[in-house]
C-alpha cells in the first residue's frame, strides 16, 4: 500500500512539474522546425518577412515559417496578457516590437526573450539601435528598419521664394521658420503640416541632440531642466505663431496635405517616401535635405529618428530555428536588404548592407537624387538615446500640456507641470 501511494504521489509530482514547465515559457524542443512570426503592416514588415522567408527556405526546405499579421496594438496586448499570466503558450517564436516599447518588455520579462548575443553582434547595426534592443549587457533584439529622418522639400516652391535645396543643407529650426515665412509670402503655401496631438516632430528634435523624455536610466522623467526639450517646444510654437503650419487631425489629412500640394516640406522619417511618391504628378518637384538641428543646443546634429522596430526571439519551442532564421536573414544577409529597399522601400540598419546598387540608385521623382544613399549616411549619425520604459506615458501628459503651451501657457510652467505629473504617475 505504501509503495502504491509513493508511486501515485511521484506521478502527481511529475505531472505537476510538466505542467509548470509548459507554462513557464521554457523551450522543451528548441530545434522544432516549425516557427511562427508576428508583425504588423502587410506592405512593409510582412512584405519584408516574406522576402526573408523565401531566401531562408531556399536553403532550409525542412523549415516551416508561419507569418501572422496582427495590428501593432494587438501584438502589444497579446504579449502583455500572455506574459503577465506567466506563460508563453500561444505566443510566437519571433515578434516585431516597436523600439519605443521594447524596454518595457525586456525589463519586465527578460526570461521570455532569447539572448541573441551568440547569433548577432549589436555593433553590426546602426549605433542608435543599441539602446532599445539590449538590456543588462545582452543583445536581445535583431535591429530592423531605420526611422532616420530627413526634410522632404518642394523645390518649385523654394525656387519661387528665392531658395534652392542647397540653401537648406545646414540649417537650424530658426532658419527653417524664416524660409517658411518667405515661402508662405510668395506662394501662399504653408511650410509644413502638423497634428498638434502628435509629438513626433518634437521627439525627433530632441533625439537630434541626444536627449529624451527620460534620463539615461530610462526611468527617471527628464522634462524640467531639459534644455533640448525646451528649445524644441519653443521652435514648435514659433512655427504655429509664424502661421506656416497647416494643421491636420489624422493620418489621411496628413497625407492629403502634401499630396495635394498644400505644403512645401515634410520633416519626418524616411518611411514616408512611398507616400510622397504616391502623387505621380509631382515627380521631379521634390528633394530631400538633412534634418534641421537645434540652434542653441551644442550636441544637436542633422540626423534623428522617428519610429523603427526590431525582431525578438521568444523562449518557446523552436527558438533555435527562430534564432537561426534571424541570424541568416535580418542579422547578416546584405542581399536581402538590397531586395527590401528595391521592392519595398525599407532602409535597414545593418551597417554592411547600407551600400550597393539599391542605395546608389538615382530617383527621378526626387530630381535624380540618390536619396537612399543620403538616408543611409544619416542613419549612422543618429544619436543613441535610451527610450526607456515611459515614452508613451509621458507623451500622454505632454500632449495635453503642449496644447496649453500653444494657447499661451508659460514654457517653464509647462515643463515643470509635466515633470510633476510624470513623477507622480510613474512612481
Amino acid at each position: 500500500m505504501k509503495k502504491m501511494m509513493f508511486l501515485l504521489l511521484a506521478t502527481v509530482f511529475m505531472l505537476s512539474a510538466c505542467s509548470s514547465n509548459s507554462g513557464s515559457g521554457a523551450s522543451s524542443d528548441p530545434a522544432k522546425k516549425e516557427i511562427t512570426v508576428w508583425a504588423w503592416d502587410p506592405n512593409f514588415n510582412i512584405a519584408a518577412l516574406n522576402l526573408a522567408k523565401e531566401r531562408y527556405m531556399a536553403k532550409h526546405p525542412d523549415v516551416k515559417i508561419n507569418i501572422v499579421e496582427n495590428a501593432q496594438a494587438d501584438i502589444v496586448q497579446k504579449l502583455n496578457t500572455g506574459l503577465n499570466s506567466g506563460t508563453t503558450k500561444g505566443l510566437p517564436n519571433i515578434v516585431l516590437i516597436e523600439d519605443y516599447r521594447s524596454q518595457n518588455f525586456l525589463q519586465a520579462y527578460p526570461d521570455a526573450f532569447r539572448d541573441m548575443s551568440d547569433s548577432i553582434k549589436g555593433t553590426d547595426f546602426a549605433d542608435y539601435k543599441a539602446g532599445p534592443t539590449s538590456y543588462n549587457g545582452k543583445q536581445y533584439g535583431v535591429p530592423f528598419d531605420s526611422g532616420v529622418t530627413g526634410m522632404y522639400v518642394r523645390t518649385d516652391y523654394l525656387k519661387e521664394a528665392g531658395y534652392t535645396p542647397e540653401d537648406m543643407q545646414d540649417i537650424d529650426w530658426d532658419k527653417f521658420i524664416e524660409i517658411g515665412k518667405a515661402v508662405k509670402a510668395k506662394t501662399g503655401k504653408d511650410m509644413l503640416t502638423q497634428d498638434p496631438n502628435d509629438l513626433g516632430l518634437i521627439r525627433a528634435m530632441i533625439q537630434s541632440a541626444g536627449s529624451w523624455y527620460l534620463k539615461e536610466d530610462g526611468k527617471t522623467p527628464n522634462i524640467a531642466g531639459n534644455a533640448a526639450l525646451k528649445e524644441a517646444m519653443e521652435n514648435y510654437k514659433a512655427m504655429f505663431d509664424a502661421n506656416i503650419v497647416k494643421t491636420n487631425s489624422d493620418w489621411s489629412q496628413f497625407l492629403a496635405a502634401f499630396n495635394s500640394g498644400a505644403v512645401a516640406s515634410v520633416p519626418t522619417g524616411n518611411w514616408i517616401t512611398p507616400s510622397i511618391k504616391a502623387e505621380a504628378s509631382q515627380s521631379g518637384k521634390w528633394a530631400v535635405v538633412p534634418f534641421p538641428k537645434l540652434k542653441n543646443t551644442p550636441n544637436s546634429v542633422h540626423a534623428s529618428n522617428i519610429g523603427g522596430s526590431s525582431w525578438y526571439v521568444m523562449n518557446v519551442d523552436g527558438q533555435d530555428t527562430a534564432a537561426d532564421f534571424m541570424k541568416e536573414t535580418f542579422g547578416s544577409d546584405k542581399e536581402l536588404y538590397q531586395d527590401m529597399l528595391n521592392k519595398i522601400g525599407i532602409i535597414g540598419t545593418l551597417k554592411s548592407a547600407s551600400s550597393g546598387s539599391a542605395y546608389d540608385k538615382a530617383d527621378e521623382f526626387f530630381g535624380g537624387q540618390k536619396i537612399y544613399a543620403d538616408f543611409a549616411k544619416w542613419t549612422t549619425e543618429v544619436p543613441n538615446v535610451n527610450y526607456g520604459l515611459h515614452t508613451y506615458a509621458i507623451e500622454d501628459i505632454m500632449t495635453v500640456e503642449v496644447q496649453n503651451y500653444l494657447a499661451g501657457k508659460d514654457i517653464d510652467s509647462v515643463l515643470n507641470d509635466v515633470q510633476a505629473q510624470a513623477e507622480a504617475q510613474l512612481k
